[in-house]
């Protein structure tokens, strides 16, 4: 069996919880890891002593599939350059309403390149997307509320992080219920800066901007950091002519751990698809999953 040649691009905690899923998938090899230019040349994590570091991904040779860990405001840029070269890419872009921008353009993209791209693959949007899908099959009429946390989300603490001013963040989701959610953002400032300007800047963002912020000034981030996450979706609906379908979906998880091992899950789809760009509703489970259709057939039906 030819092993998936598979390269990380990005190492954060979504790089190293994605090293980690590679290296337990038996039809998976890692090739390399692709770092920016100043964090390549310098001291590596220990458990990157063995693995090839580059800074272009094409010094890496063969690779069927990049897996981008980087942030999601990059990876735009980044995919398209990546499958330009033929290169099929995982992303765990965020940003729920610029998805459907990101997939047209991605997909003209990766089709005159003869590539495969998906895009949002991680637990939400990813695995909450494919289940909100259920939910409405199940039950066609109806309303879905899904409510995160409480705990870490990781694009709204990068989201922050590039904030002028900001030197580390910290961004807590916490349910209010019916879909409704506050941030509790705590930040480090740098030297100079100035709080109010900092926290108006928060708020603006596109990451906040929907939804009630609160910003509090630490000397600490180290101290209050948890990566747990969690959700609840539930739907109220009808199947049929039937109403009072009460649906319900949980999770609670290591959020890099989840997004990383769910990208990693979609690398592998990415090689039997035709050329083009998806989201996790459109592929079959089936194609996330290592072995035998017979044997899924078998185990899962």
């Amino acid at each position: 069996m030819e092993k998936i040649k598979v390269a990380i691009v990005g190492y954060g905690h979504v790089g190293r919880g994605t090293l980690e899923a590679i290296h337990e998938e038996p039809d998976m090899e890692l090739v390399g890891v692709v770092r920016r230019k100043n964090s390549a040349g310098g001291a590596q994590p220990h458990e990157l002593s063995q693995t090839k570091i580059v800074t272009d991904i094409e010094e890496l040779g063969k690779v069927d599939v990049a897996v981008l860990c980087g942030p999601t405001r990059t990876v735009k840029e980044t995919a398209t350059a990546i499958l330009k070269l033929g290169i099929n890419t995982v992303d765990s872009f965020d940003i729920h309403p610029e998805i459907p921008s990101l997939r047209r353009d991605l997909d003209a993209v990766a089709k005159s390149s003869k590539a495969v791209s998906i895009i949002a693959a991680g637990w939400d949007p990813g695995i909450d997307s494919v289940m909100r899908g259920w939910f409405m099959a199940m039950a066609p009429k109806g309303i879905t509320h899904t409510n995160y946390g409480p705990g870490m989300s990781m694009g709204h603490t990068v989201a922050v992080k590039a904030i002028k001013g900001v030197k580390n963040a910290l961004s807590i989701t916490v349910p209010a219920g019916m879909g409704i959610h506050r941030r509790m953002v705590y930040v480090k400032l740098e030297a100079g800066a100035v709080f109010e300007d900092v926290e108006a800047a928060i708020k603006q963002d596109p990451y906040f901007i929907k939804d009630r912020t609160y910003v509090f000034p630490v000397e600490d981030i180290d101290s209050l950091m948890d990566m747990g996450h969690g959700v609840m979706m539930e739907r109220n609906g009808v199947s049929g002519i039937t109403h009072n379908q009460m649906l319900r979906f949980q999770l609670k998880v290591n959020n890099p751990a989840l997004t990383s091992q769910v990208m990693v899950s979609s690398a592998r789809a990415t090689m039997k698809q035709k050329p083009g760009c998806y989201t996790m509703i459109e592929i079959p489970v089936i194609d996330y999953l290592y072995g035998e259709v017979d044997s899924f057939v078998t185990k899962l039906v």
